[in-house]
């Protein structure tokens, strides 16, 4: 059974190109698995590919906003958990 931790909101959602951005609290890196959960949005996917400013990053930091492409949409507001594997 994985854990999750709070990392970060939706701040927007650009639907034509399917991409999100977070407002992160915490670290996140190329190849973290995501639980994105809201209202209504209740997904899983791992990060493929994250950008800050158009400039593709493989970490951001926590003060951060990041774009990452989504496999659903999201909304503003939606929490961002990353998955943990339990140790």
């Amino acid at each position: 059974m994985a854990d999750k931790e709070l990392v970060g909101e939706i701040s927007h959602y650009y639907g034509q190109i399917d991409v999100a951005v977070i407002d992160l609290k915490k670290k996140l890196k190329i190849g973290d698995d995501l639980h994105i959960h809201g209202k209504n949005t209740d997904f899983v996917q791992q990060i493929t590919s994250m950008q800050i400013d158009h400039q593709t990053v493989e970490e951001a930091d926590a003060g951060k906003e990041v774009a990452i492409k989504v496999d659903a949409r999201v909304r503003k507001g939606d929490s961002v958990f990353k998955l943990t594997a339990d140790e």
